[in-house]
């Protein structure tokens, strides 16, 4: 047999090709990870022109569906019928069709359905998660909710009832009449400044025929917005989509909603309480994500009071101070407004060295740069818990639904670590003189505090009788 005098120059071969390979196997994997969606979401528009962003997952037999009526929430309520829009979406699942209040709920219970409906200021939504197997009879309890609610007088009047104590209950706890106080002053005469909960005058003013009347105005398919996930066959759900929501009217009226401006800029207000603690609410202007300094504010909001424990607010008046149990930053993003809160609360005789640390936080922000590993933090932070949003089918839903809402492309998580990881230190010094404004902020205190000047006292609590 013939011998190689030289084996050396095989084995040489043989890591040659080994690099070779290990190196096509990279690219080849590079390749296939540079074409993966982050959450691969598909859009299919139904026979009768209806679009839904789907994002199928067949793992589990489970779906889940979410959807919003556009400019149809609370900020349409009549002034004396404040309330309307949160009690349609306590009594739209009520009884339909032929279905009693008692008949519809056994529907639900006995095939395992979540059914529920929802109302905020710019929107009302509902969404539903079955089993794949008893998804048929869900969409069909959907549809007649939708189409054929019944408003019976029994159950009317039960969610009434059950808004009012509500209300009453509410009315003995502080951190809520603090948000009532912030939202009439920095509201103002806006339509957001409305009580999208109700009054005690308002709520036994509406009727059956309000809600009906309300129900078929603003529950109307130029404003829907409908987003699924789960174990979704796209061809057969298009057909689903368009019997439950195929036959609502096809247009509503044109809702004039003006940007709102927040009202009261530098003043603050207090309602007297006689309490241990006094309970803090501050609202500021800010900007939505049209803005090309929004994922530096995103960044802001962290490291400022977002953060919980990590931020800057919660070490300086909690871990250094010991003034609070918890101070939280918070961006609230409204289709025609944006505002930046601070919530808290102290014992009355620390509030006015409270609202001093509050601002003395915003003043370093915008005088010296935040260091290069509180960002890096941060940024892992606002990266790294992206997936750990996504992990139900209603959480992937939700996050869908999001993105449609606020006028995001259908690849956009896709790029969000790139637009997170792009922000440098000047982006947010910038950015913490653009919103971080003591001048701007308003402020609602609930209590007894101690050394506050200059604040405006409010004898009865706005909007709620």
């Amino acid at each position: 047999m013939f011998k190689d005098k030289n084996p050396w120059k095989y084995l040489a071969l043989g890591f040659l090709l080994a690099a070779v390979l290990i190196g096509l196997l990279l690219f080849l994997g590079m390749q296939a990870q540079a074409a993966t969606r982050f959450l691969p979401i598909e859009e299919i528009t139904t026979p009768k022109g209806i679009k839904v962003w789907v994002a199928k997952d067949n793992s589990l037999p489970v779906v889940s569906l979410k959807f919003i009526f556009v400019d149809s929430g609370s900020t349409n309520d009549p002034q004396n019928l404040q309330g309307l829009a949160r009690l349609l979406s306590n009594t739209l699942d009520e009884g339909a069709g032929d279905l009693d209040s008692q008949s519809f709920q056994k529907a639900l219970s006995d095939h395992s359905i979540t059914l529920t409906f929802n109302a905020g200021r710019d929107f009302f939504g509902g969404d539903v998660k079955t089993l794949t197997r008893h998804q048929d009879k869900a969409f069909e309890l959907l549809a007649l909710a939708l189409n054929s609610p019944r408003f019976d007088a029994e159950p009317v009047a039960r969610m009434k009832d059950g808004n009012l104590t509500r209300i009453k209950s509410s009315m003995s706890e502080p951190d809520w009449m603090t948000a009532r106080l912030i939202n009439d002053r920095a509201f103002g005469t806006h339509a957001y400044g409305k009580n999208s909960g109700g009054t005690l005058s308002s709520l036994p003013r509406i009727t059956p025929e309000d809600l009906r009347t309300f129900k078929n105005t603003y529950l109307t398919k130029d404003r829907l917005i409908i987003a699924a996930a789960g174990d979704i066959n796209p061809q057969t759900f298009a057909a689903t989509i368009d019997k439950v929501f195929g036959d609502l009217p096809a247009k509503g009226p044109t809702v004039e909603i003006k940007d709102f401006t927040v009202e009261n800029a530098g003043k603050t207000f207090l309602y007297n309480q006689d309490i241990p603690q006094t309970f803090i609410e501050i609202m500021m202007p800010s900007f939505d994500n049209k803005d090309k300094d929004f994922f530096a504010l995103k960044l802001l909001n962290y490291i400022y009071g977002g953060a919980g424990f990590g931020s800057r607010l919660m070490d300086t008046v909690r871990e250094k101070g010991g003034l609070t149990y918890g101070i939280y930053s918070s961006l609230q993003d409204y289709r025609h407004g944006d505002l930046l809160s601070v919530s808290t609360s102290t014992k009355n005789e620390s509030a006015a060295e409270m609202l001093s640390l509050i601002q003395a936080e915003m003043t370093k922000l915008q005088n010296t740069p935040v260091g290069e590993k509180e960002l890096k933090d941060a940024k892992s932070y606002l990266t790294g818990s992206m997936p750990l949003a996504l992990t139900s089918t209603d959480e992937i839903a939700d996050m869908i639904l999001s993105l449609q809402f606020q006028e995001l492309p259908i690849d956009y998580l896709d790029h969000y670590a790139d637009y997170i990881n792009a922000v440098t230190p000047a982006d947010i010094q910038r950015v913490a003189k653009r919103v971080l404004d003591p001048a701007s902020m308003v402020t609602a205190l609930v209590g007894k505090p101690a050394k506050i000047e200059n604040a405006e006292i409010v004898k009865e609590l706005p909007n709620v009788q």
